[in-house]
């Protein structure tokens, strides 16, 4: 009885790699993106702009935190960055409410957007954690004309944020 016990843990022991490298890969643990006005990577969700991985996982764009890139740094989702492909532009007057859609509530530190090559509002959490939808009514400070909104949602205990770019025209 004893041999038979050892040579099932063996087998099991065994297969167990092969199991594991045979199931389909799980979806990245989701976070957020800005759902209104769509973002980038929003559009890519919709199907409305022609995008790689991030039709996926628009609410995957994480990366460190202080970077100015619509792809938080991430090469899978590098188009984003790509200002030529299309971006539909929303009519916006001198504020705009922006919505993000959470899909993992993380302990917030703060919430930046940037316009112009500026830091045009900042909301402090203090480490709150979100429900799961957030919204900031954000003023544009005398920007006008078309923008690209750079919005960074920066987690409280990590050293990462996430990032969502959101074209717009200020009127």
């Amino acid at each position: 009885m004893h041999a038979k016990r050892k040579l099932a843990a063996l087998v099991g022991v065994s297969l167990a790699p092969v199991i594991a490298v045979s199931l389909p890969a799980s979806t990245a643990s989701a976070h957020g993106y800005i759902s209104s006005p769509p973002s980038r990577q929003a559009q890519c969700a919709a199907g409305s702009v022609d995008c790689g991985p991030i039709k996926w996982e628009p609410q995957s764009v994480e990366g460190p935190k202080g970077l100015k890139s619509c792809s938080g740094g991430n090469e899978r989702f590098a188009e984003l960055n790509d200002d030529s492909k299309g971006w539909r532009v929303t009519d916006v007057g001198q504020s705009q409410t922006f919505t993000w859609k959470l899909t993992a509530r993380h302990a917030t530190s703060t919430w930046q957007y940037f316009a112009g090559g500026q830091k045009i509002a900042e909301f402090d959490d203090g480490g709150a954690q979100p429900g799961a939808t957030v919204t900031h009514d954000v003023n544009f400070g005398g920007l006008s004309g078309q923008q690209k909104v750079l919005a960074v949602w920066n987690v409280a205990d990590t050293a990462n944020a996430f990032y969502a770019c959101v074209d717009v025209n200020i009127r």
